[in-house]
Order: structure tokens, then sequence, then C-alpha cells
């Protein structure tokens, strides 16, 4: 058999998954045949004596997981070189592959609401392409004439080339939440996902599987998450429709004891025995894509879609209700992403995004929506999966070489939307959706140790942004991607350069006369009315979409909600002190990130901090460098050139002002205190919906159970201290 790789496709990880299988069960053996002889002999019985209490409970434990009913799911098939595709295209017509033909497209229904989408997205995305580029054309053509001399320096080539990257990113941005902005201005519903839905709720007809994945997570919120979303899916009438899997990857043994226990628990609270499931994974391949995709080769002939969750994710049952319907109803679309709201955050950090998200992110997914339609993100949870088409096209293999460009494909859920809209199949954001909920990082530090993860799983992608047959819109999604976290490196490289620029300027001596014969002088000429225009146009560019969002609010008249139109603005204001000032930590951060992925190094997988508070100690040791750096660079520039600090300010001074930055702003107390004072308030605040009023209910009975416990452990402890003492 031929052992060299495929160079069409990352190869199968295969035998490395036989080899840990084989080297795992070769140690559990004994064990695992212990216990299925028991479970068959306890089978066997079952029906010929009956089972009492704890006997029952024990039998029902040993059914966590229905009966296994295995099929296979095999890595998709992708060239990643287009010369290649090229020259066989040209060359070899005859011989072209199967592989190389046009995305396949699903028959629709001209009836549907959904139907003559890719139309309308063509021309939407190419009147967004010109704007983007005819204003990036302006501003790059203004920025060239700032510089004195009209003959342009290789360094004053490279400053325009970084300028007209990073103007291209924002001008992009702008003007799509413009267009998302006149979509809700005008409250257009054309190729919205609500019209998948028709007027009739008749009963599901198919089934559902629930999935939240886990891995070291606190698993009794994850049970209070599972046990809220499980009594809203129940009040709907519809719960025999779904079941409900917790699906572990913990390596933690006492950890993982625990989830047995409080799933256990759970399944008592809510006679959830035979509905709710746990199951933990013996060897953790390919992390959270890995853990699903088992679940599909063992139990997805059960069901018919699936809804992916994340361990603080939340979803009301009505909402789940809805994604399962239009599913039913649209055999087109594959998957459907919903748009979570960040909830229950307490931190300074954290209610400043809850509040941001909430407050500008009805914009961003409906500018989203605009130029995306039926060739969406799918971001990994709170969205619902067709399960059939899931497993025949969106399998994952391993990427050629080492990590961290190669092996296993952290951020997975770009991929496997991309496959999926390969086949055929559409992925819609339901925009105007509400019912979906998760949290956030509690501070910047937690939220950069994800960002990390994600920077090298977006830049894995640069090996499949030119996949054969993969759509323009999913194409564009991971050039986003990629560009999320490189844009720092060319945010850094213009703040590099533009200081070399002002140093060149303020030592050089200038040239009045050029090598060529000339009877005039070339006077150096500057405008700092362009510079100044430029300034002006960037501050406008980020700023408006914000205040567009406000003007929404109103129109909406929700702002009571917000805490009233004063606090709402002012509480935007402070949003955007805030984002500057934590802007520069997020660019050292995400620069170092994008280096070192570039450079080899890989990153270490742990599990996400749910709610935790920075100390003096992490944060010194975490910004001390970029503190100090920061000093300098602000030091030799005040030296060097008066102008050339001020130019580097905005930038510098958070960079110093960072370790209290990051320690304060996790601080739990003082975002109680700001929301003591009403700001940075969203509605769910003020009136809950009832999934996450149940969470914070059953959250708060476990933390006084917890408390509970523990001053009767102290008791006792005290009591058995006291008897020992001699009399």
């Amino acid at each position: 058999m031929n052992n060299i790789p495929n160079p069409s496709i990352p190869y199968s990880d295969s035998k490395r998954e036989a080899a840990l299988l084989s080297k795992t069960n070769k140690r559990l053996t004994p064990t695992v045949s212990r216990c299925d002889e028991r479970l068959h002999e306890g089978n066997s019985h079952q029906e010929s004596r009956p089972t009492f209490g704890a006997q029952k409970i024990r039998a029902a434990r040993m059914r966590s997981m229905p009966g296994i009913r295995r099929r296979s799911m095999k890595p998709a098939v992708v060239d990643r070189w287009p010369v290649r595709r090229l020259w066989n295209r040209v060359f070899l017509r005859a011989a072209r592959s199967a592989d190389e033909h046009p995305p396949a497209t699903l028959s629709q229904s001209k009836s549907s609401p959904l139907a003559g989408w890719r139309a309308s997205a063509k021309r939407r995305r190419t009147t967004l392409a010109l704007l983007v580029l005819a204003q990036t054309a302006l501003a790059s053509w203004s920025i060239a004439r700032t510089f004195p001399s009209p003959a342009l320096s290789n360094l004053e080539i490279a400053i325009v080339i970084n300028f007209a990257v990073l103007f291209s990113w924002i001008s992009f941005s702008f003007w799509s939440n413009v267009a998302g902005f006149c979509s809700l201005w005008r409250n257009s519903k054309k190729f919205a996902v609500t019209g998948l839905l028709n007027a009739s709720a008749e009963p599901l007809h198919s089934r559902t599987a629930v999935l939240m994945p886990i891995c070291n997570e606190d698993v009794v919120r994850c049970c209070a998450g599972m046990s809220a979303i499980y009594e809203s899916v129940a009040a709907t009438g519809e719960i025999e429709k779904f079941d409900f899997y917790m699906l572990s990857d913990t390596g933690d043994a006492a950890r993982q004891k625990q989830e047995e226990q409080e799933w256990e628990k759970l399944c008592r609270t809510l006679g959830g025995f035979g509905r709710i499931f746990y199951r933990h994974r013996r060897v953790n391949i390919k992390r959270k894509s890995g853990n699903i995709a088992d679940f599909l080769r063992r139990w997805s002939r059960n069901y018919d879609y699936m809804i992916v969750l994340d361990a603080d994710s939340l979803m009301s049952g009505d909402m789940i209700l809805r994604l399962a319907r239009s599913m039913e109803q649209s055999p087109n679309v594959g998957m459907i992403q919903t748009t979570p709201t960040i909830v229950n955050r307490e931190s300074l950090f954290a209610r400043v995004q809850q509040f941001a998200s909430r407050v500008y992110g009805p914009l961003f997914t409906a500018s989203l929506h605009f130029w995306q339609l039926g060739e969406s993100y799918y971001w990994g949870h709170n969205a619902i999966i067709r399960i059939e088409a899931f497993v025949e096209h969106c399998g994952l293999a391993r990427l050629p070489g080492d990590p961290p460009l190669g092996g296993e494909i952290l951020s997975h859920d770009f991929v496997e939307a991309a496959l999926m809209g390969r086949a055929g199949f559409e992925i819609w954001l339901a925009h105007d959706w509400t019912g979906s909920y998760e949290e956030s990082p509690p501070n910047i530090l937690d939220e950069l140790k994800r960002d990390r993860r994600w920077c090298q799983g977006n830049l894995q992608h640069l090996r499949l942004l030119f996949g054969d047959r993969i759509r323009s819109g999913h194409r564009a999604i991971m050039a986003m991607g990629i560009m999320a976290y490189a844009s720092a490196l060319f945010w850094a490289m213009f703040l590099v350069f533009s200081s070399a620029e002002v140093i060149v300027q303020s030592t050089m001596t200038p040239v009045y006369f050029s090598p060529q014969p000339s009877l005039f002088p070339l006077w150096p000429v500057w405008h700092p009315e362009l510079t100044l225009a430029l300034l002006t146009t960037t501050g406008v560019l980020l700023v408006l979409p914000k205040l567009l969002s406000y003007a929404l609010i109103l129109k909406r008249r929700e702002g009571a909600a917000f805490g009233g139109p004063g606090r709402l603005l002012l509480g935007i204001a402070m949003e955007i002190v805030f984002s500057t000032l934590m802007a520069p930590l997020r660019l050292w951060f995400h620069c170092k990130f994008v280096l070192l992925t570039l450079l080899g190094r890989q990153i270490k997988w742990n599990a996400q901090a749910r709610n935790s508070e920075t100390g003096w100690a992490e944060a010194v040791d975490q910004h001390g460098f970029a503190t100090l750096l920061a000093v300098s660079w602000m030091a030799a520039a005040i030296s060097w050139n008066a102008t050339l600090a001020w130019w580097l300010l905005p930038v510098s001074l958070p960079l110093i002002a960072a370790v209290p930055l990051s320690v304060y702003s996790s601080r739990l107390a003082v975002g109680r205190a700001i929301q003591s004072w009403q700001l940075f308030r969203i509605p769910e605040e003020g009136a809950a919906p009832s999934v996450v009023e149940r969470l914070q209910q059953l959250c708060a009975a476990q933390q006084h159970d917890r408390h509970t416990e523990d001053q009767s452990s102290s008791w006792r402890l005290f009591a058995r201290e006291s008897s020992a003492e001699p009399s």
C-alpha cells in the first residue's frame, strides 16, 4: 500500500487515531471487559427480576448513553493547489477529476422566501467591493500626497501600502454596517431566516440531539445550563423530539467523577434518564471537533439534526423549536447560526463587552447577513446542523506538516461551514431571532488566551483559502478571520514605518535639486490638511456605526431598557474610551500571537476561565515587557522629536498603564458598582428571559448549597478538633 500522503488533501489521521486507541485499549481491556460482562449480565436478567431503589438508579447509570449504531465519517477531499487545478483545466481537460467540478447547488423552490439569493449576493458583494476600493484608493492617494516630496522613497511606499491594507479593512467594516443599518431602519425582511417558518406551527416530525461538549469545565454551571434548557424545551410540549448529551473530554479524574455525579443528580431532578445522556471520551483526539465527530459516528443515525452548544451556552425552548421547524421546512439549509446575546457578566471588562455586544450586535450581524446571505458563518456553537449532510461532507482531516500551521484544524467551524456550502447546502445567520445566549471571558487576559487559540486556527486557513469548489462567501469569511489577527501585524509595521519616516525627515538634509538638469529647485510641500482629513475620516468610520446603533435603538423605542437614552449614550461614550484603551493591549498580543504562529510555536489548549479576577503578579508577568517597551519608546520619541511623541501617545499610554487596566477591569466589585449606577445596562437585566432567569436561580441555589456545605464542613472540623483536645 502506498504510504505517501495525497498532496491534494490533508492526509487522514485514521492511523494516528487507531494507534492511540489501540494503546489505550491494551491498558483498559481488563477493566472494560469486566464492565461489559456486568452490563451484559445485567441486561440479560433485567426482565427476569424486578429492580428497586438503588438498583434501578444503578441500572439507569449503566444506560448513560443509548445503544451504538455506528456509521463512517470520512475526511473531505480538498485540493489546496489552485495552480495545479488551472493546469489540469487548461491542458488536461479529458482527465479532469470529479473534484474539480463547480460547487454543487441544490434546487430551490421559486416560492421559497430565500429563492434568488445567490444573484442578490453577487450584486451586493460587487457593490460593497467597489465602494471599498474607491474609498481606499482616494485615501491612499491622500496619504501619498502628505509626504513633502512627490517622488516617494521605499519607506514611504511601504507606509502607503500598509495604510491601504488597514484602511480597506476599516472601510469594509464601515460600508457593511451602513448596509446593515439601512436594512434594519427599513425593517427589511428580504432573505430573512424568519421567512422560513410557515404560519401553522405543526408538531415536529424530526428528532434533534442537543450537544454540550465540555472539557475541564465548571460542571455545576454546565448542568445548570443544561437543566434550564431542558425545562424550557419541556415547557413547549415537544420534549419527546429532543435528546440532550453532555460529551466530556475532561482529563482530570476527580472532575470526571464530579461530572458523573452531577449528571446523575440532574437526571434524578428532572426525570431525565433515557433523555439526558453523559459520555466521557477515553482518548481526546481533535478536541471539540473530534468529540462531536465521535458522537456522530456512534449515535447520529438516531437523529435528523443536532444543536451544538458551548459549556456556557443557553438557548430557550422556543428558539430550539424554531430552529428545528426551519430545518424541516428547508431541505436546502445545512446550518442555521443564531446570534448569541452575552448575559450574566459582572466584572467591568465583561460588562463592557456585554453592553457592546447587545448595543452594536444587531447592526453588526445584520451587516454580515447583508452580503453573506446563504454563505454565512458557523461559529461552532448555538447553531443547528443537518446531520446527514454534515457526516457526508464535513469530515475534517489533518493538514500536512507539523503544528502550528499543520496538524489538527483548530478553527474547525469556518472549515465545516465551507465544506457544507461546497456540497450545495446553505448556511444562514438568524440575525433577527432572539433566545440564544452565551457568556464571555471575565477579563482581558482570559480573552487573549482564547484569542491565542483562535489566531493559530485562523492562520491555518491560509492553507485552505484556495481549496477547490469553496464558495466565494466562505473564502471571504476565511480571509476576514485571517485578517482579524494579521491586521495587528500591519498596524505594528505602520507605527514602526511612520516613526522611522519622522526620524528620517528630521535628520536628513533636504535635497532641493534633482540629479537631472533643472532650472528650479524642488521645494518640499507639506499638506497638513490632508493628514487632518485622513485622521478625521478614520475616526468617523470607526465611531459612526456605534452612533447608528444608538439611532436604531431609539427608533425601536428600546432606550428605557438600557437605562434611558441618556445613560445609553453615556455608556456608548464610555465604551468608546474603554475600547480605545484596550485596543493597544490587543494589538500587542495579537501581533505576538501571529509572529509566534508563523515561527512555529504551538499553543497549549486549556479550559477557558468563566469567572475569575486578574492578580497583580499575573498582570505584571503578562504586561510587564510591553509596559517597559512603551516607556522606552516614548522616552526616545520625546528626546528625538516632540511631534513623534504625540503621534505615539494613543498607543503608548494604554501600554504603559496596562497592568492597572488589566487588574481593575477584571474586578467584580468595580463591575457591580457600575451596575448599581445603571451604566452598561442591557434589557436582559431589567426583564430577564425565562431561560436566563431559571439559570440564575439554579446557579444561586447551587452557590447557597455550596456555602452551606462549606460551613458544615468547617463546623465538623471544629468539633473534631475540640473533641481531640485534652480536658
